[in-house]
């Protein structure tokens, strides 16, 4: 039972990241996922300090508005210091996880907690948290109710505000004449990245975290044209990326999160080859047919 219950908690983080790594790639932000991973390490150890209790809320609260903090610092940088993207997510990210590890280390004896324990969670250990109701029924994992609570508040945001979401991530201009706040909206869809980030950190980890925001969104951008079908492509790159990396994982009795990833990773290499539209394999064709 617990091979089941580790991998529909990494499907269900793996199609809530990919649906918002669909969008990052297409706005050209997909780091902000390994920004964010970072960045939030002060919100975590001030949330501790303030609260003297490591609860999975009262976490989740402090690096929740760290991530929008976060969020914020890249766009301000981006808009008004006029720095590129990159140059203010590596900025922000740095400055920020500098900023935490020096609050551990200033801490240190009275707080037990670590840079391991905050951003390296451990897939593995998900049957070990338990969801029990007052009359002792065990029902299922954590962190599948949490995982899965998230996805369908995005499946719901995305279908909701679908017009919006496109209008602003491919014709900003548009957007802005025909009254579409472009600001609200990347706002609004970083507010998602954060929160889905932050929550799957304990379950799966930040690694893993940042490796499903863009390797599935990556290999679904590859293979075609339409959004639609980049997000259900992006999904089920996801999908086949859990189940493959836990068995994978099983088989070599390693890391099922390392496994996962390099799953991804492998997927992203084939849609690289071998894309009808974009790969290099059938690009070549048709350029020795032309």
């Amino acid at each position: 039972m617990n091979d089941i219950y580790i991998i529909t908690t990494a499907i269900l983080v793996s199609c809530s990241c990919a649906l918002l790594g669909c969008f990052l790639i297409l706005r050209k932000m997909a780091m902000v996922g390994d920004a964010i991973s970072h960045a939030v390490l002060p919100g975590i150890v001030i949330a501790f300090l303030l609260s003297g209790s490591r609860d999975s809320v009262t976490m989740l609260i402090g690096a929740g508005l760290l991530g929008l903090l976060t969020t914020f610092l890249i766009e301000f940088f981006h808009k008004k210091a006029r720095l590129q993207s990159d140059a203010s997510i590596g900025v922000t990210f740095t400055w920020l996880f500098a900023i935490g590890v020096i609050l551990i280390s200033l801490f240190a004896g009275k707080v037990d907690l670590d840079q391991d324990c905050v951003l390296y969670g451990e897939i593995a250990y998900v049957p070990l948290d338990m969801v029990i109701t007052a009359g002792g029924v065990v029902l299922a994992p954590k962190a599948i109710f949490v995982s899965g609570t998230i996805l369908l508040l995005l499946i719901a945001f995305i279908i909701l505000f679908y017009k919006e979401l496109f209008l602003t991530t491919f014709d900003p201009a548009f957007a802005t004449a025909i009254g579409i706040s472009t600001t609200l909206w990347h706002y609004a869809l970083m507010g998602a990245v954060s929160v889905t980030t932050v929550a799957s950190f304990e379950s799966v980890g930040a690694i893993l975290v940042v490796a499903l925001l863009i390797a599935p969104a990556a290999t679904a951008f590859l293979l075609t044209d339409n959004l639609k079908h980049m997000l259900l492509l992006a999904c089920l790159a996801g999908i086949l990326s859990s189940i493959g990396g836990y068995y994978l994982a099983v088989w070599l009795d390693g890391s099922i999160a390392g496994a996962i990833a390099t799953v991804a990773g492998l997927l992203f290499a084939l849609s690289m080859l071998f894309s009808p539209s974009h790969g290099i394999i059938f690009t070549k064709i048709r350029s020795v047919a032309h």
